[in-house]
């Protein structure tokens, strides 16, 4: 399994891109496994923390529409999800693109869960933390330098 390589989030470009992810990632919510893949996507932008994107289909739990949705300038109209796997439910755990611009359309059949609300996730070997603030959905992890927006006060770099 390919490890992580050192990423500075300032290099990332903007306006965003959709990447094939290497690396398996996994995700845990109350004690079980809800998905381990190799067929991630992740998007990259400057000052963000990746957004990984896991293919709905290989998910163990249930999905269910949450209510909200958001817009993208770059990939569209976000609708979101609530996770549910065994006993535990996770409300607006996850947000997918039904119809993604043409530049996205990638990401259409995935979803991008908030690390901070599972139990835990991993890219490789890596353990992520959620990235910082309570809009973003990027997943942190150690190879990565630069400031990532999202705490008070960065919102709109």
């Amino acid at each position: 399994m390919a490890d992580l390589e050192p990423e500075c989030v300032q290099d990332y470009p903007r306006p965003p891109v959709v990447q094939p992810v290497p690396q398996r990632i996994s995700v845990k919510l109350g004690g079980q496994s809800l998905i381990v893949t190799h067929k991630a996507l992740r998007v990259i932008e400057t000052h963000h923390a990746p957004t990984y994107y896991l293919p709905i289909a290989e998910l163990e739990g249930d999905l269910v529409p949450a209510s909200g949705r958001s817009y993208c300038e770059y990939k569209g109209v976000a609708q979101y999800w609530t996770v549910t796997l065994g006993d535990v439910t996770v409300q607006r755990a996850g947000w997918s693109y039904d119809a993604p611009t043409k530049p996205f359309r990638a990401l259409r059949g995935h979803i991008a869960l908030y690390a901070g609300l599972m139990q835990t996730c991993y890219v490789g070997r890596r353990r992520v933390t959620p990235q910082p603030g309570d809009f973003y959905g990027g997943w942190v992890t150690s190879n990565l330098t630069g400031q990532i927006k999202g705490p008070p006060g960065t919102e709109f770099w």
